[in-house]
């Protein structure tokens, strides 16, 4: 098929797409045209080869190399800094801080550097389209040339600074997602056994068992509760009540005699035979759900309350949750009375404390 070229084309007679004297931008717009769309304004912004086209490239790869430098140091950060938290002021204040910085300065690199490109380098364009469903041979091939145009016009084969930016500041980005996935076999997040470990674990190798406390330190006797009332109780050890044991603290309830019944046949069902004394019952303060204090305790129907989010557990059934989003039951901390008559923990929690998470055994 022969016609003249969409300039000297009369009416809507189609152009021969087969025509070598035919540029790339003329089948774009005869393709246009055919489509029922006129191509009304089309205006370079900068002429190729400028000095206007080469700052705005340097502006352009500036962007994207910030943002390939700022995700790299967010892999080193996440990789080596120190993250284990410690009393007082050091380096692990600065791991999530840190992250955070260089994370949005990548982010924001990427940002400015598109906007750059595209509202400085690209052409402008205004078109004015009437939308049609059928799809044949022509307009395959009309839509392939427009593909390959609007990749000319982005300027990457005669602004190879470009490519090579754009390249060296995504390419750690993908590793910065990647990261959180493969972290765990990078650096063991589980060191010292932290997340498993609590202020109640026996000390002396296991000799000696830690007692239950109040918050000015005192130990706790039996005769410290009347029947359906409760008290929060923290580590007996050194530091036992700071945040450095912010995830011990256990709430010690007596329960009524029928209510302490039915606890312990809930605790036979799933192996914990031992783990109350008497018609006392320790359970973790710390929510399953998002780590708020459960500490609402409603004494008639046996509930444990999470003011934050409005999770419930039944205490008399393995403090299960009954309503809320939380999905797993407070851990249950063992404990007998020694010697001397006071409180103490047999043993650590058995499970781990706190809001859940994919790790947990």
């Amino acid at each position: 098929m022969t016609t003249t070229h969409p300039e000297h084309a009369g009416g809507d007679q189609p152009v021969d797409l087969d025509d070598p004297d035919l540029s790339r931008f003329d089948i774009v717009r005869a393709g246009a045209r055919e489509d029922d769309i006129e191509i009304v304004h089309y205006e370079p912004q900068v002429v190729p080869g400028s000095k206007a086209e080469r700052r705005l490239s340097r502006t352009v790869a500036l962007f994207f190399l910030l943002t390939g430098v700022s995700a790299t140091a967010f892999l080193a950060i996440y990789i080596w800094w120190p993250w284990e938290y410690e009393l007082g002021y050091g380096g692990d204040k600065w791991y999530t801080p840190l992250l955070g910085v260089t994370l949005g300065i990548a982010l924001l690199g990427i940002g400015f550097g598109i906007l750059t490109w595209g509202k400085k380098l690209l052409p402008k364009e205004v078109s004015v389209q009437d939308r049609h469903e059928s799809v044949n041979e022509r307009d395959r091939i009309i839509t392939g040339q427009t593909m390959l145009y609007m990749a000319d016009e982005l300027g990457v084969k005669r602004r190879p600074l470009l490519g090579v930016s754009l390249l060296a500041g995504l390419a750690p980005v993908g590793a910065v997602a990647a990261a959180p996935l493969v972290g765990g076999l990078i650096s063991q997040p589980h060191k010292n056994n932290q997340m498993f470990t609590t202020g109640f674990a026996p000390t002396d190798d296991g000799q000696k068992k830690v007692r239950l406390v109040r918050e000015d330190g005192r130990p706790i006797r039996p005769a410290d509760i009347s029947a359906g009332g409760q008290i929060t109780v923290f580590p007996g050890i050194e530091h036992g009540v700071s945040n450095k044991y912010a995830d011990s603290p256990a709430l010690l309830i007596h329960l009524r005699d029928a209510d302490a019944q039915e606890a312990r046949e809930a605790n036979v069902r799933i192996g914990h035979d031992d783990y109350m004394w008497g018609n006392f019952a320790a359970y973790s303060k710390i929510c399953t759900h998002a780590g708020c204090p459960a500490s609402l305790y409603e004494q008639q129907t046996n509930r444990l309350l999470c003011p934050c989010h409005q999770s419930q557990f039944l205490i008399t059934d393995n403090a299960k949750p009954i309503f809320g989003p939380a999905s797993r039951r407070l851990p249950q901390l063992p404990i007998v009375v020694d010697d001397e008559g006071y409180f103490v923990a047999t043993s650590d929690y058995t499970e781990t404390v706190g809001p859940d998470f994919w790790e947990r055994p």
